[in-house]
């Protein structure tokens, strides 16, 4: 990072990076197969550990915020060295091809938490129109890696300050109330008081209508009840 800074990305070597590195040049090569690579060194890892959030989720929790706490691991990636994320960071904004690869490490994520969450939707939520689910496992993946990555980006315009944690669950909770609904399918089931509460229910007494509903249950379930029940009256 301290040559691409004083030399620029493309003026930089190979042979550069070994020397300045104390190693030889086959030495780098046995580590990465480009300077390129260098740069990105640790999504191999993070997306293996990402994975084993999601292969090790207790049986209770809501699959997105599995997903969520599988990206963290991304977080805790940067913020390990927030030194040399903050370079990084400033470097594939000027390099293209850089910026290229660090897409490519986005999709990644992103096909794995879509295989996740496609695994894990309720089949009665989307019983019209089943084609639906790899979309929506594909928006709801998506929305996560993207909340994710903007509140990384803005942690990283401030120079790696600031409780990004925080920050973090605040766009996760958007992405939960927002995808939440339909996706639950393949869990244990529901203990507590929510689990003795159908989808929805209603009832009608004389001019008011009371409805019941958990609040994970699809809005299209809700309207359906309390159409019905007003068929009824």
């Amino acid at each position: 990072m301290e040559l691409f800074a004083t030399k620029g990305y493309e003026a930089t070597t190979v042979d550069e990076i070994a020397a300045a590195a104390g190693v030889a040049r086959r030495t780098f090569f046995r580590h990465f197969r480009s300077k390129e690579e260098a740069i990105f060194p640790d999504h191999d890892d993070t997306l293996i550990r990402a994975e084993a959030v999601l292969n090790a989720a207790p049986a209770h929790e809501h699959p997105l915020d599995t997903v969520c706490r599988g990206i963290k691991e991304v977080m805790k990636m940067y913020a390990a060295r927030p030194e040399i994320s903050v370079a990084r960071y400033k470097l594939t904004r000027e390099v293209p091809t850089l910026r290229e690869a660090e897409i490519a490490s986005v999709a990644r994520y992103e096909r794995l938490f879509t295989r996740y969450l496609l695994g894990h939707f309720d089949e009665h939520a989307h019983a019209d129109d089943a084609n639906d689910d790899p979309l929506l496992a594909e928006v709801a993946a998506s929305a996560v890696v993207t909340a994710h990555n903007h509140v990384l980006r803005r942690w990283l315009r401030a120079g790696g300050q600031g409780d990004v944690e925080a920050q973090l669950d605040h766009a996760f909770a958007i992405v939960r109330k927002t995808f939440g609904s339909g996706i639950g399918a393949g869990r244990g089931p529901a203990s507590g008081p929510a689990a003795a509460t159908p989808p929805a229910t209603a009832s009608a007494h004389g001019e008011v209508l009371v409805t019941v509903a958990r609040t994970d249950a699809p809005l299209e379930e809700v309207m359906r009840t309390i159409e019905e029940a007003l068929k009824e009256r």
